[in-house]
């Protein structure tokens, strides 16, 4: 009898730590989570600026319901300056900062500094002959010089090449005071810095010279997202600087597991809020940063004609 009532004494016991424990590890997790809150932000990549000529309020109204609040947008010589005015004001008048967007693989090269310094010009003309709410607040350059030959031959000299075109840019965008991001893929930690700049890593010394990065960590889970950019997230921290997450919904030969092309929309939304709970326990998660606009809108699209 007295080992029955010991037994339950050590059971009930034994209940009280597990109780205790996980309480603590739930107040442990509010605690990571500043004031409990998810940074929900949302940007996205509008590579067609034709779109902008009839579909503006189309465009704005979508990204109004998804939250997005920030788009890069484009700069295409074949749409004029009034009609990037119009949107852009469009944007601004429900909350949504728009950022010049540019780039080529080849804009890496020495040969090639002068084809981002051309959009700068641009964006510099464009914004002092307009309205403050026609005006860009920003500037995004997309430069992919792995995708082309050189990279795999001669990289520790087109990382030099791409970095010094980089300080060129940003010094440019500073005298504007034009907050510059880059898109990076989520493997730039893992590649050096350039000489003498005394950066461990190429995706430190980005972060170090930008305001801004959008790490393309395109996945089709939350949490391998967040894995993908978390150095980047840390050194962003560290830095005082901003990050993205990228999101892929787009439809790619490149494998199923990078995008969100043929999952569900609950999945979708699910590793969404998986990545962005995830990416708010850092001071530098901006958001997550969805490719691209017209993806996006397919997804929307389908998931309707499939609910009907």
């Amino acid at each position: 009898m007295k080992w029955t009532r010991r037994l339950r004494y050590i059971n009930a016991k034994a209940k009280l730590i597990i109780l205790v424990a996980g309480i603590c590890l739930l107040l442990l997790i509010l605690f990571l989570l500043p004031s409990g809150k998810v940074n929900q932000n949302k940007a996205t990549w509008l590579w067609d600026a034709s779109l902008i000529r009839s579909e503006t309020e189309e465009i704005v109204a979508f990204s109004g319901r998804e939250g997005i609040t920030t788009i890069f947008l484009q700069i295409q010589k074949e749409v004029t300056e009034e009609e990037y005015r119009r949107f852009v004001a469009a944007a601004h008048q429900k909350g949504i900062s728009v950022h010049a967007l540019g780039g080529q693989p080849d804009w890496a090269y020495g040969e090639g500094q002068g084809q981002g310094m051309e959009l700068l010009t641009w964006l510099d003309e464009y914004n002092q002959a307009s309205a403050p709410e026609e005006k860009f607040e920003g500037v995004q350059f997309d430069v992919e010089p792995y995708v082309l030959r050189r990279w795999d031959r001669e990289q520790v000299q087109v990382v030099e090449e791409w970095s010094a075109n980089m300080k060129v840019w940003v010094q440019e965008a500073e005298r504007q005071n034009l907050p510059l991001s880059a898109a990076v893929p989520f493997w730039l930690d893992s590649i050096p810095g350039p000489k003498g700049e005394n950066s461990d890593s190429f995706s430190r010394w980005m972060i170090q010279n930008t305001d801004a990065i959008a790490v393309m960590a395109y996945r089709d889970s939350g949490e391998q997202m967040y894995e993908l950019s978390k150095e980047e997230l840390k050194q962003a921290d560290e830095l005082g600087k901003s990050v993205w997450i990228g999101m892929e919904l787009g439809d790619t030969e490149e494998g199923e597991h990078l995008t969100f092309f043929t999952k569900s929309e609950q999945e979708m939304e699910d590793e969404a809020l998986s990545a962005a709970k995830l990416g708010s326990v850092h001071s530098s998660f901006a958001g997550l940063a969805v490719h691209h606009y017209q993806a996006w809108v397919h997804k929307r699209t389908v998931m309707v004609e499939e609910k009907r």
